[in-house]
């Protein structure tokens, strides 16, 4: 039977065109699939893992192609629905495929580097087998702990030397170090068990007790200790054992020797095991959300996105927690996604009363070992019933997951724009993605939100989506009664208390001497937001960015919050010398400080991003409110986002005009959404809660809106603005950011850069411009807005930015200006 010579096409997590063609090994031939992972030489010295996207026998016409070094996966780790979504994520946001595999698998999947080798510790040292450079290479490496690709080169004395170092591991002398150090290892514990005898034989068990209980008490304390997990959970390990009975080592050894216990060394779970606790169907329904059940059933059946406008505490969570079990019924896997991990806690705990083990998180703050284990349970779906995740919890990076049998994605405040990926490429929205990968699935998608966005109600509009709306509290509670403290008025009567209004102070004490608890938003974090000289007006700036430093108490330092560059703050102007420098503004650690000197008797926490690095450190804040141990909570937007507690009777937003004043199309849409999202924390459960809104401004039309909790009012003046202004949701934008060390460089390329885009796309070129901050890491930046219209064929036109991307690129004097695209920028 004659061989074939297979050719595989291997995508690179690289930001490069296309993908690259490896010639099969005759030996791989009948263990090659699409989907798996393989080792590949990648230029002259690199070693990439690389992703089969292709199986094919046409050899490249214009070079040789590099065999495949070997493949790590027995089974694909990425399915036919993964590359497809990777290639609509590639193709819409205009980004390099190798870009978003980059993105989308867990960092213990690829490997990527100058491959080191080292002996194999199973080499016998018999070099026989050996030709006269492969021995050259096993002496040195007797010598020295272990080579890089280019000093083999000089061993060997030749510049190809992959095919050299392939023979040497197949003869079993080396291993490459990422064969070694292979990010991802199996978690494995020690085991206690019940000895084989005594598992089946009572009278054993009997003469077990009375023989410890004579000769070794302390062993018949280990052995209850034992016996009384055994009732609650199956598997022990042998460290909770002893911590449990306080026993040693010794003890458990004798025990084991008697044969009435065992231990084993097994793979366990890096990741926490749940039961269910309740049914789905012990939820009870108000007739309203029964009502919307029913139409987003029908609405399902009809394959059309649904758009679930809720107000703060109508119970949509109720209505996915149905939808959920409906789908699992049908055997399908759900994909519950959420703008930030901070939102996961309470929606978890929520989630696995009901699902228990089913359900599983993905998110950054998990280890690299723990993501590729969930991305395993999610990708043995049906597979393995025991390691499998039904429903998968997460932020945006779950979209990329490997789902075989996805039957329905509800993206939870939709609104939010951390659903939006900044950097690095590619900048997707996940809520967009997501309703494109349930066209894939062929999957329903409920997007859910109390202020959905502009987008999304205009497409709910158009009939694109279906718009399902719970316009009351669930339980008949009322809506917060919302209250303005004008600054300006309260300034000049010198009634603030630093930067709380007397009305504020008011309404804290009053909720405190009633054992209520307080939520404080204020939309900055650190101290005070900078430092100004007295005399000269000097702000200390960042040396990387173009942005003031603000102070932190904690740490009493200056921090950029764009590079994060840090120094000390100055006992003088650097300017003038004068020594008299004051703060001006206020953020959260401020807030959090000036508290505790007005109320020096209550527990004061802060929710941000300082407060909220480890890994389990929003949990541990929201659980300890959640149990009362904390009166009042400042935070950032973290508080305004979904969190659902009991017993906070009060609100206070600081500085509602920070939000409304911010340079941009969308500033007034986003304070309407932040200001009434964090309003709907108040009186969630007995009693109205109450907002107090800080302000120099209460005739503000967009804060009159959040007093009548009028979404609608909001949408029509936006609309107006954005119909003769030509923004989304009527036009589409792309931004291009263009960045680079020399100022002048830039201003140059930039120019000749529209100028190549107004060749193809005219007047739709808004720019070059500096944005609002036009410096970050050293690098300068200038920005280019593409406004196209609706009624334009928006594939054709990325195409031709993409062609004008590379006749800029491949300007000589241009090639150290990097080119940054953003389709649908937030």
């Amino acid at each position: 039977m004659e061989r074939k010579t297979l050719f595989a096409e291997i995508l690179l997590p690289l930001p490069v065109p296309g993908t690259f063609t490896y010639r099969v090994p005759f030996e791989l031939n009948d263990s090659i699939k699409k989907g798996q992972r393989v080792v590949v030489q990648f230029g002259k010295k690199k070693i990439y893992t690389g992703i089969v996207v292709k199986i094919h026998e046409n050899p490249p016409r214009s070079f040789q192609a590099k065999y495949i070094l070997s493949i790590l996966d027995v089974e694909p780790i990425v399915n036919e629905m993964q590359l497809k979504f990777w290639n609509w994520i590639s193709q819409y946001y205009i980004s390099y495929l190798g870009e978003v595999m980059n993105v989308a698998l867990p960092s213990s999947l690829k490997l990527a580097s100058e491959t080191s080798i080292i002996l194999n510790e199973e080499f016998s040292g018999n070099l026989d087998q050996l030709n006269e450079k492969e021995i050259l290479v096993a002496e040195a490496l007797t010598h020295q702990e272990k080579l890089t690709i280019s000093e083999v080169a000089d061993i060997a004395g030749q510049q190809k030397v992959i095919p050299l170092i392939k023979n040497l591991i197949e003869k079993g002398v080396i291993q490459s170090e990422e064969e070694l150090t292979d990010p991802y290892t199996p978690k494995k514990e020690t085991i206690v068990e019940l000895g084989e005898a005594y598992c089946v034989d009572e009278e054993k068990n009997k003469e077990a007790f009375e023989k410890l209980e004579k000769r070794a008490f302390r062993q018949l304390k280990l052995f209850m200790s034992f016996l009384h997990l055994r009732q609650k959970q199956k598997i022990i390990t042998r460290p909770e054992l002893l911590k449990v009975s306080r026993a040693t080592h010794s003890q458990l050894n004798a025990l084991v020797e008697k044969g009435i216990l065992k231990t084993e060394e097994k793979v366990v779970s890096r990741l926490e095991e749940f039961s269910r606790t309740s049914s789905p169907d012990q939820i009870e329904l108000t007739v309203s959300q029964a009502n919307v059940l029913e139409e987003i059933r029908q609405t399902f059946a009809e394959q059309k996105p649904v758009l679930l406008h809720g107000v703060t505490s109508s119970g949509k969570t109720e209505l996915y927690i149905k939808l959920i079990e409906e789908k699992l019924k049908e055997g399908k896997q759900v994909l519950y996604l959420l703008p930030e991990i901070a939102l996961t806690t309470q929606i978890i705990n929520r989630l696995r009363k009901y699902f228990g083990k089913a359900v599983g998180v993905y998110h950054s703050r998990y280890s690299k070992s723990e993501k590729v284990e969930i991305w395993k349970r999610v990708l043995n779906f049906k597979k393995s019933p025991d390691e499998q995740y039904k429903i998968i919890l997460g932020p945006r990076s779950a979209l990329f997951l490997p789902y075989r049998e996805l039957g329905l994605i509800i993206v939870d405040e939709e609104h939010d724009h951390s659903f939006k990926q900044f950097d690095p490429a590619p900048r997707y929205n996940a809520r967009d993605s997501a309703v494109y990968l349930s066209g894939l699935h062929g999957a329903s998608v409920i997007l859910g939100s109390a202020t959905p966005s502009i987008e999304s109600y205009f497409n709910a509009q158009s009939e694109k989506y279906k718009l399902l709306e719970l316009k009351e509290r669930f339980g008949g509670m009322q809506m917060p009664e919302i209250i303005i403290a004008d600054i300006r008025k309260e300034t000049r009567y010198k009634t603030m208390k630093s930067h709380f209004t007397s009305l504020l102070i008011e309404h804290i004490k009053y909720s405190l001497e009633k054992q209520k608890q307080v939520i404080l938003f204020q939309n900055r974090r650190g101290f005070s937001l900078r430092l100004e000289c007295d005399t000269c007006g000097h702000i200390p700036q960042c040396k990387n960015c173009d942005v003031t430093l603000i102070y932190h108490k904690y740490s009493n330092h200056l921090r950029c919050h764009y590079c994060g560059w840090t120094t000390r703050v100055p006992e003088q102007c650097p300017a003038c010398g004068n020594k008299s420098i004051f703060m001006k503004g206020f953020g959260t650690e401020k807030v959090e400080d000036e508290l505790s000197l007005l109320f020096p008797d209550v527990v004061i926490k802060r929710m941000d991003l300082d407060t909220t690095r480890k890994k389990h450190s929003y949990q541990q804040l929201i659980t300890d409110f959640e149990q009362r141990k904390i009166d009042i909570l400042v935070g950032t937007q973290m508080v305004t986002k979904g969190l659902d507690f009991d017993n906070v009777e009060l609100v206070g937003i600081l500085n509602a005009d920070n939000m409304l004043s911010y340079p941009d199309f969308r500033s007034q849409e986003r304070s309407f959404q932040l200001m009434a999202q964090v309003s709907g924390r108040a009186g969630r459960k007995e009693k109205r809660g109450k907002v107090i809104i800080q302000t120099y401004n209460p005739a503000h039309h967009i804060i009159t809106d959040v007093i009548n909790h009028d979404y609608l009012s909001m949408y029509n003046s936006e609309i107006q603005e954005r119909t003769r202004y030509k923004y989304p949701p009527f036009y589409r934008l792309i931004m291009i950011k263009l960045k680079q060390r020399d100022n002048q460089l830039l201003n140059k390329g930039a120019s000749v850069f529209a100028g190549i885009l107004k060749e193809s796309f005219g007047k739709r070129v808004l720019g070059p411009e500096y944005p609002i901050v036009s410096r970050i890491k050293n690098q300068y930046i200038k920005t280019v807005l593409i406004k196209l219209e609706r009624t334009v064929s928006l594939p054709d036109m990325k195409e031709e930015l993409s062609k004008k991307i590379d006749e800029f690129e491949k300007i000589t004097e241009f090639k150290r200006i990097r080119v940054i695209v953003d389709v649908d920028p937030v």
